[in-house]
């Protein structure tokens, strides 16, 4: 939805006074988690015909049409896909708007966005934590590529999000990095050499291959060096190629947090690189955001999750 048409609903809203009763748009939400009217209905303690009621009225009162009924169970249209986004939105607000009035600044809801990283694992045991440490707080996370997360970041569409070094980020947003890692240059137990250029010339390398920040940083390096690595695999899952390394396949580069796992123990590490290089990992969220409390108290506990790697703001 363009900025013009979101403006254009919230109007609407205003002008109608709706926007104060957000019990259709839980009910929107729930028929698309559900899948049907039906199920919505169990959900939100409504009858079918309550349910379909509420969404006629809503069609109603924005003046488009959320559902194709001529299928079965009925598919959300196009602008029926625009307007559960700004119901998302809304409840989102409204669940904020309570937070404040009760005087709790650790609480509503933080959507988060993370990349597919080997540092995606910090993430379960953090939000844990937080969780822990703030029970009225609520935590939607989705995982994809840096370059949609930070436009969602910079749109509103995400509170924050978990994003390595970046080159351009816009003015608007802040990056904060928490994790400031070594690559290391990883062999199966038992290699007899220490000498990563002659491993890197002479062993089977399996390479990480993928269109993110980290296999640049790694294959710049290799170039620098002015090795000829002599590749077996091309595999785009950092976890995927210590498993393969671990098995004996041949000798590969990752990131520190990778081989955190009891069983990459046994795995052989040489510093990778002259100096060895590192890579950082850090939230992206807006410079204005309302939920900086929020990031701010996430990216603290990542921090300690990092160990001696784990990088603090000056406001912590």
């Amino acid at each position: 939805m363009t900025s013009q048409k979101r403006l254009i609903i919230v109007i609407r809203f205003r002008k109608t006074g709706f926007y104060m009763d957000t019990r259709q748009l839980k009910t929107l939400l729930s028929i698309h988690s559900q899948g049907t009217f039906a199920r919505a209905a169990d959900e939100v303690g409504l009858t079918p015909s309550a349910v379909s009621q509420q969404i006629h009225a809503l069609e109603q009162e924005l003046n488009v049409v959320i559902f194709d009924r001529a299928s079965r169970p009925p598919k959300f249209t196009s602008q029926g896909m625009q307007v559960l986004d700004m119901a998302k939105d809304i409840l989102q607000r409204e669940d904020d708007a309570k937070a404040v009035l009760r005087g709790s600044q650790i609480a509503g809801t933080l959507l988060l966005g993370s990349v597919r990283s080997s540092a995606l694992n910090l993430l379960p045991r953090a939000l844990l934590r937080m969780r822990d440490e703030y029970p009225q707080l609520k935590i939607n996370l989705r995982v994809s590529l840096s370059a949609p997360m930070i436009t969602d970041v910079a749109s509103g569409r995400l509170d924050a999000a978990m994003v390595a070094e970046h080159i351009g980020f816009p003015h608007a947003l802040r990056w904060s990095p928490f994790l400031k890692e070594p690559l290391w240059l990883i062999t199966p137990s038992g290699t007899a050499s220490r000498d990563p250029i002659h491993l890197l010339n002479t062993q089977p390398y399996v390479r990480f291959h993928s269109p993110v920040p980290l296999a640049n940083l790694i294959d710049t390096e290799l170039s620098r060096l002015g090795v000829v690595t002599q590749d077996i695999a091309h595999i785009d899952t950092i976890g995927s190629i210590v498993t393969c390394v671990r098995q004996g396949l041949g000798i590969s580069v990752v990131p520190h947090v990778a081989l955190q796992e009891p069983g990459n123990m046994e795995i052989e590490k040489i510093p990778f690189g002259t100096p060895q290089v590192t890579r950082q990992i850090g939230l992206v969220d807006r410079v204005n955001s309302p939920r900086r409390e929020l990031t701010r108290a996430l990216h603290g506990v990542l921090v300690d999750l990092c160990g001696p790697y784990g990088v603090r703001t000056e406001e912590e």
